[in-house]
């Protein structure tokens, strides 16, 4: 799922190309994707953008007659931007939304439908789709401290819980917490002051360099290369590989369509943290260390 350092780059991309443009036709291919009937879509016809906004991980569109256009891609969803010259190659999509200059579409992998467009009236109506997550960028280490405490909750499910968090997905937090040399599991009542300072440094730090990479590698291009996995990441999707920090090969949690990924030693002192998928089959094989699981792989 594209979080804050791709919303943030795509939103930049879109300035460029669309702010003070034209939308001239909007095209829907799948009826699943709107979802709200009013105001009407055809009510964005004919306006010109005014503005862009990020909602955590929403693209709000803001258009002259003061209607806004949401877009939430979920996991499977990209944007791509078409010049007028290339509009006849265009790969099929859900949504077109076609300028004065080019064309802006959106296309979702797979056959899960969970990318949605929701179309609202005004500031009033865009505030339902703000989840009221803390812009760690915009606060310091007693706000942020303050909001994540909040809640009881896992340090994974803290940074991803949108309430708490603006922006902050799957993949972002793995590599916080990395960075932090926190474990997942951990609770936030359970951290101490120094523990809070090196996940706040690290959130900030984390999201900051990730946005100025994504912004060196599109380089002024529209960005096509939007995706979760990437090589110089350190640990998310990087299940058995080692740790660039360690060597000690990757583990990962898995539930439901999500995984955790993390570095036993870096992280949880040694510990293999249990795998709900896959502990409750192997029961007393499963491997409590990192010692046991290299142990394992050696005898397979």
């Amino acid at each position: 799922m594209p979080e804050l350092p791709d919303i943030t780059v795509y939103i930049e991309s879109l300035q460029a190309r669309i702010v003070g443009k034209r939308l001239e036709r909007l095209l829907i291919k799948n009826p699943f994707l709107l979802r709200t009937a009013e105001p009407p879509v055809q009510s964005c016809e004919g306006q010109e953008v005014r503005a862009l906004r990020r909602l955590g991980k929403r693209i709000a569109i803001g258009f002259a007659n003061d209607i806004w256009m949401v877009i939430h891609l979920m996991i499977a969803g990209r944007l791509h931007w078409y010049e007028s010259d290339r509009a006849g190659r265009m790969r099929s999509a859900l949504l077109y939304l076609e300028f004065q200059n080019g064309t802006l579409t959106l296309t979702e992998a797979g056959t899960k439908r969970r990318a949605s467009l929701h179309l609202v009236q005004g500031e009033a109506g865009l505030h339902a789709y703000d989840r009221g997550g803390l812009e760690v960028c915009e606060t310091d280490l007693p706000g942020f401290r303050a909001k994540l405490a909040e809640r009881n909750h896992t340090l994974k499910r803290a940074l991803t819980d949108p309430i708490l968090l603006s922006g902050v997905g799957n993949t972002y937090s793995d590599e916080i917490l990395h960075r932090a040399q926190l474990s997942p599991m951990t609770q936030t009542k359970f951290l101490d002051d120094q523990q809070w300072s090196r996940l706040f440094d690290a959130t900030r730090s984390v999201l900051h360099e990730w946005t100025e990479r994504l912004r060196d590698e599109s380089a002024g291009r529209f960005p096509e290369k939007v995706t979760a996995f990437r090589e110089d990441m350190a640990v998310h999707g990087r299940y058995g590989k080692p740790c660039p920090v360690c060597g000690t090969a990757i583990q990962r949690i898995r539930y439901a369509d999500n995984e955790t990924n993390y570095c036993p030693r870096c992280q949880t002192g040694g510990k293999v943290l249990a795998d709900r998928s896959l502990s409750r089959l192997l029961k007393d094989d499963w491997p409590r260390s990192i010692e046991e699981w290299e142990k394992g792989k050696k005898e397979v």
